[in-house]
């Protein structure tokens, strides 16, 4: 089992930045993907990003080139640095950790919510 805890949300201008974190209760190299999700009012949840143990990245196109998924062994944290954010990127984000044992295990945090204001 993973338990997931995120921070790092919060209020800020078009065009600024945060950092949203997501704490492992374990090793994220035990973990086969971690994944950076979210999900805005009247829209379904999307991933943003996601970064696997062997450090494979993977991106929406429509945060390419703006945001960057990172991996922190030693704290077992997965970061999302968040640039030249934009209003439509309002919305909760959510942590995912995928577990492949071979069953396959989705294991989610509470969310955080970012907010871009015009």
């Amino acid at each position: 089992q993973v338990h997931l805890v995120e921070s790092g949300g919060g209020l800020v201008q078009a065009g600024g930045s945060l950092r949203l974190s997501c704490a492992a209760s374990r090793s994220i190299k035990s973990i086969n993907a971690v994944g950076w999700y979210r999900q805005a009012p009247g829209k379904q949840r999307e991933l943003v990003a996601s970064v696997t143990s062997s450090s494979s990245t993977n991106y929406a196109d429509s945060v390419k080139g703006r945001f960057t998924i990172s991996g922190d062994n030693a704290k077992n944290t997965v970061y999302l640095q968040m640039n030249s954010l934009k209003p439509e990127d309002t919305a909760v984000y959510y942590c995912n950790a995928r577990v492949v044992t071979p069953y396959v295990y989705n294991y989610w945090g509470q969310g955080t919510q970012v907010t871009v204001s015009s």
